[in-house]
């Protein structure tokens, strides 16, 4: 390797198995999809991708430099920065690996410190792959590893920004929604294991390539993605390494994934499916839960959920009321049967506020009748002020800071009572909380658990924890104790179900369902923020995944009884307006057509009669996704036709539980698409199109199935499955199906074709 005087290197590095690369700057051919890498030496290593064929700019290096590190030296926090080396070398990679190295060394503040970066094109068209290593002294503490820091082109036509933040969510014109209340733009950004789901963002344009970019670590590091835009039309991308005990006594931190930088050309879908690609092969898509076949034949087989709380007569009553009218099995999600104040008397769940006898006998009737249960047990707050958290001397075992404090956690506004994160790497916290499950099922006959706040992790720098501080795996390793202990604790009782809220890859070897909220976003999300729910993560883990629930609602919010009474509204679970109905059919038409399990909350029986139209329709969406199972249980994500049918202004209600007295409902309007569609790939090689309109008039349709059954068949023969059974379908002279929905109809057009 040798020191590069100051011009560019060009390296052509092709994308396609049949390309080779000719001398040191010639490309002896181009194939569809293959990217260029431009490597300045002079410019402190400034890089540029680019696809081939056109030159057209992927990412470029930041002007700062493609990394940056963060360490402590002498006691002092510091940035280091590409520019602060004295010598910069870059070579070309061997003939058989298309790629290039680039060295940074002779650090005049820090002597031995040296970063290796080394890129590679992959055998996949448009994406290349980075890695990273640190070389320092020992002694050195690296905090983070900012690698790669990249920018992203000018905007290119009608850009979105798609993450995969639990199921997943896309905004539209990121660089000008993002431009923050002074203008000068803002930073987001996302754990991973945690709100990211998947370790991967992406930018997609409608007039070039997009950004593709992600990590493929199979043991689930701790990592963060970040985006920042500038407020003037810069958009830049960030992936930050977070290095266990802060790579103290190590003189070199190289994690062993790589960070997978491409061209992207098409939509959060595209990205999906590329991410898709990787994850096959992956330890949590083959250990799942359901790949195994090991989740509850219950859970797998639930046609509706009632999202109730309180009292065994105000969640299992009306639940079995729900079920007589389904006709189909229905389970339950059941907060507030515990014996302390809600997010704010965790983990004194027990006895139930209705004593245990009561309980267990209510509960047991409900199951002689086919409802189960899943309760509600936080799996990582205590609060600060139980008698708990003095008695057993929590606070040693909370989750701490670099400043060895903890962070408290006020959920609850009633009462201003703060929680704490419990460390998931200590055995204390995990005991504690395996104890309670056990105790649960063992005492009361509960069918699951339901572990709020699960799909989510945090750094703990606790020393005493015995675990890595910071960085590292150890709270997805502490998650596997905790779940393998609960099951072993209660296998001789039943095959217990857990599920968690959010979505997470690394979760699913450990949950049998995951609470996928975000089809009710906009009953909780500030309205004009600009963020969408897409099925990011179902379209990528949907055959191993059991996604279930929503907020859709047609009453107020709910109160505990035991907050602070003057602070109760007048009249708890009063029925909302009926303006907000459209809301509730759009709700339900997304869970339907993304193939999550369906859910209500607050139900009560008189809504029968005084919401009617309501309760059928989700009575009917009920009926066909149990009637669909193979494509929307047990189906692969598709791409779906566009359905042409334009939208419908709205209004939509904003809930929380929190606003008391106010009654907890504001409202804002928004146009909703008429109808929905998603389309399925059953394991059997059938193909399906799930539709549902959210509104009151007729609609028809005219779609061009060769979208999805192109690769089954030419769509001649599919038929159209509704509540009232099947039925032969219309055809154009153009190939295309004429379809005419009832009002707030909904079905499958279903391809006959294997």
């Amino acid at each position: 390797m040798s020191s590069l005087p100051r011009r560019l290197i060009r390296v052509g590095l092709l994308v396609c198995s049949w390309c080779a690369v000719v001398g040191a700057s010639e490309v002896s051919q181009v194939g569809e999809g293959a990217l260029r890498l431009k490597v300045d030496s002079a410019d402190a290593g400034a890089l540029l991708i680019e696809e081939a064929a056109t030159t057209r700019a992927v990412v470029s290096g930041l002007a700062a430099g493609c990394w940056s590190l963060e360490i402590a030296d002498q006691g002092k926090s510091r940035t280091v920065l590409p520019r602060e080396a004295g010598r910069v070398q870059v070579e070309r990679l061997a003939p058989s690996r298309p790629g290039v190295r680039l060295v940074w060394s002779d650090f005049a503040a820090i002597p031995g410190l040296r970063v290796e970066v080394v890129g590679e094109l992959t055998t996949e068209a448009g994406v290349s792959r980075w890695q990273v290593a640190v070389d320092k002294p020992a002694a050195l503490a690296l905090a983070a590893v900012n690698f790669p820091r990249l920018r992203a082109p000018e905007q290119r036509g009608e850009e979105t920004l798609a993450v995969a933040a639990w199921m997943g969510e896309v905004l539209a014109r990121p660089r000008q929604a993002l431009a923050g209340p002074s203008g000068n733009g803002q930073r987001l950004a996302w754990d991973y294991p945690g709100r990211l789901s998947l370790q991967c963002v992406a930018l997609t344009a409608t007039q070039g390539p997009g950004v593709y970019l992600a990590c493929d670590d199979a043991a689930a590091f701790r990592k963060t993605f970040a985006v920042r835009t500038d407020g003037r039309g810069g958009l830049d991308f960030e992936v930050t390494h977070w290095p266990e005990n802060a790579a103290r006594g190590l003189a070199r931190f190289a994690p062993d994934y790589g960070v997978r930088v491409g061209s992207l050309h098409g939509d959060w879908l595209t990205a999906a499916e590329r991410y898709r690609g990787w994850a096959r092969d992956q330890t949590w898509m083959k250990e799942a839960r359901r790949a195994r076949g090991v989740t509850p034949a219950w859970a797998l087989d639930t046609a509706l959920w009632v999202w109730n709380r309180g009292r065994s007569d105000g969640v299992l009553g009306p639940a079995a009321v729900l079920s007589r009218e389904l006709g189909l099995p229905v389970s339950v999600l059941w907060h507030w049967w515990h014996g302390c104040s809600y997010d704010a008397g965790f983990p004194e769940y027990l006895p139930p506020r209705e004593g245990s006898e009561s309980f267990r006998t209510a509960l047991a009737s409900a199951q002689r009748q086919g409802l189960h249960a899943l309760v509600y047990m936080n799996q990582r707050l205590w609060g600060i002020t139980t008698d708990s958290w003095r008695e057993q001397g929590a606070e040693r075992f909370a989750v701490k800071g670099v400043n060895g404090g903890y962070r408290r956690e006020v959920y609850n506004t009633f009462t201003g009572q703060a929680c704490v994160s419990m460390c998931m790497g200590t055995s204390f916290w995990r005991d504690t909380y395996a104890g309670l499950a056990e105790r649960a099922v063992r005492e009361l006959g509960v069918d699951g658990i339901y572990m709020d706040q699960a799909c989510s992790s945090l750094a703990c720098f606790d020393p005493s924890h015995g675990h890595p501080l910071g960085g590292g795996t150890y709270w997805m390793q502490g998650f596997r104790l905790l779940e393998g202990d609960i099951r072993a604790r209660t296998r001789d009782v039943r095959a217990l179900a857990l599920a968690g809220e959010g979505s997470g890859e690394a979760w699913l070897p450990h949950l049998d369902l995951m609470l996928s909220l975000q089809v009710s976003r906009e009953r909780y999300a500030a309205p004009g923020e600009g963020w969408e729910a897409i099925p990011l993560f179902g379209a990528v883990y949907h055959t191993v995944a059991l996604p279930f629930g929503s907020y859709s609602s047609l009453t107020a919010p709910p109160y505990d009884e035991l907050w602070p009474k003057e602070k109760a509204p007048a009249e708890p679970l009063a029925l909302l307006d009926r303006k907000f109905s459209r809301q509730f059919y759009f709700e339900q038409a997304r869970s339907f057509v993304w193939g999550q399990q369906l859910m209500l909350a607050n139900f009560l029986p008189s809504q029968l009669t005084a919401r009617p139209e309501e309760i059928a329709y989700l009575l009917r969406l009920a009926r066909l996704r149990q009637q669909s199972l193979p494509w929307l249980r047990d189906g692969e994500f598709l791409r779906a036709p566009e359905l042409g049918v334009g939208v419908v202004h709205a209004d939509m209600s904003r809930l929380s539980i929190y606003a008391g007295q106010s009654g907890g409902v504001t409202g804002f309007t928004r146009d909703l698409p008429r109808a929905l569609a998603g389309a399925w790939l059953a394991p059997d090689g059938r193909r399906a199109i799930a539709i549902a309109s959210i509104v009151d008039e007729p609609l028809t349709l005219e779609l061009d199935p060769r979208i999805v059954f192109s690769a089954a068949g030419s769509g001649r023969e599919a038929a159209w499955i509704d509540e009232s059974g099947r039925h032969e379908v219309a055809h154009t002279g153009d190939g295309r199906i004429k379809l005419v929905l009832p009002p707030r109809g909904a079905g499958l057009l279903v391809d006959a074709a294997p």
